[in-house]
C-alpha cells in the first residue's frame, strides 16, 4: 500500500514536472503537449519499464535447463516466500551485478550478469538471488522500474530541450529571454529532477531488501560476503551503465566511480554489511 502510494504520487508529481517543463518550453502549446507525452510516459512505464530496462541491458532470457545453478535458488526461495517464480535474465558483461524489475510478483523478472556468476559461491549467489527477492516481495520493483524509464525520459527531455535552444533562435527579441531563462533552467533543473527521482526511491529499499535477503536465507554474512566482493570486483571491471537505471542494480554500476554518498542511488556498501552482520564492515572476510 505504501509502495501504490509512492508510485502514485512519483506519476502524479511527472505530470506536473512535464507541464511545468513544456510552459518554459512551449507555453500553452508546450503544456498541450507535455500532458499527452505524460499520459503515454506513465502508460509505458507502468506496463512496460521492466522490458525496457532489461533491453537496456541486453538481458537475454534463459531457462532451467542453461542455469540450473540460479533456477534451483529462485524456486526454492519464491515457494519459501510465496511468490510466483519470476523470469530469469543473463546480462553479458563481465560486471558483477543483478537487478529485479517488474510491475508486479506476478509480473517480475530477475536479471544476473554473467559476471556475477563466475565471481559468487552458491551461498553467496543464494544471498544476493534473495535480496532480489526481497525487492520482488516488497513490492518496490514497480516503482524503482518507473522511477528508471521517468529519469531516463526526464534526461531525454533536456538534451532535446538544448538542442532546441542553441537552433530554435531563443534570443530572438527582448520579449523571449523570460522564456528563455526558463528553459534554460528546466536544462538545469530536468536531470537533477529525475536524480531526486532515483534517490527518493532508492537508499532505503536497498537496506530492506538486505533484510529481507538475509532473513529468507538466515545467512547474512553470505549476503555481506557477496556485497564485499561485488564492490571490490565491479570497481576493477566497471559497468557500462544508464545513469537512469543505476538504482535499478544490487550494488551502484555507474562505471566504478565514486559519486559521493550525497548522489549516490545506494547506501554505502560498508554500512550495509555492518547492518546484516552487526559487526565493521573491515572484519569482513
Amino acid at each position: 500500500m505504501g509502495n501504490a502510494f509512492k508510485t502514485a504520487l512519483l506519476l502524479t508529481g511527472l505530470t506536473l514536472l512535464l507541464l511545468f517543463i513544456g510552459r518554459a518550453f512551449g507555453g500553452e502549446r508546450g503544456m498541450l503537449f507535455a500532458l499527452i507525452f505524460a499520459a503515454v510516459l506513465n502508460f509505458v512505464s507502468y506496463f512496460f519499464s521492466d522490458k525496457i530496462a532489461l533491453s537496456m541491458y541486453r538481458a537475454q532470457p534463459v531457462t532451467r535447463e542453461e542455469l540450473p545453478r540460479v533456477y534451483g535458488v529462485v524456486e526454492r526461495l519464491a515457494q519459501k516466500i510465496g511468490i510466483p517464480v519470476p523470469k530469469i535474465y543473463v546480462i553479458p558483461t563481465d560486471s558483477p551485478n543483478a537487478f529485479a524489475t517488474g510491475r508486479s510478483p506476478s509480473h517480475a523478472s530477475v536479471a544476473v550478469t554473467q559476471g556475477i556468476l563466475n565471481l559468487l559461491n552458491d551461498e553467496e549467489l543464494e544471498g544476493v538471488l534473495a535480496h532480489e527477492l526481497g525487492h520482488v516481495r516488497n513490492r518496490d520493483i514497480l516503482i524503482s522500474s518507473i522511477a528508471a524509464t521517468i529519469a531516463g525520459a526526464i534526461t531525454y527531455l533536456a538534451q532535446m530541450g538544448k538542442f532546441a535552444m542553441i537552433f530554435g533562435g531563443m534570443d530572438r527579441d527582448n520579449r523571449d529571454r523570460g522564456g528563455g531563462f526558463a528553459a534554460l533552467l528546466m536544462l538545469i533543473l530536468a536531470p537533477i529532477a529525475a536524480m531526486l527521482i532515483q534517490l527518493a526511491v532508492s537508499r532505503s529499499r536497498e537496506y530492506e531488501a538486505d533484510s529481507s535477503g538475509a532473513h529468507y536465507t538466515g545467512n547474512p554474512y553470505a549476503l555481506a560476503s557477496a556485497l564485499a566482493k561485488l564492490d571490490a570486483y565491479s570497481r576493477r571491471v566497471p559497468m557500462m551503465a544508464n545513469p537512469s537505471t543505476a538504482h535499478l542494480f544490487i550494488v551502484q554500476p555507474l562505471l566504478g566511480v565514486n559519486v559521493g554518498s550525497l548522489f549516490s542511488t545506494h547506501p554505502p556498501i560498508a554500512k550495509r554489511i555492518e547492518r546484516l552482520t552487526g559487526r565493521p564492515a573491515e572484519f569482513m572476510q
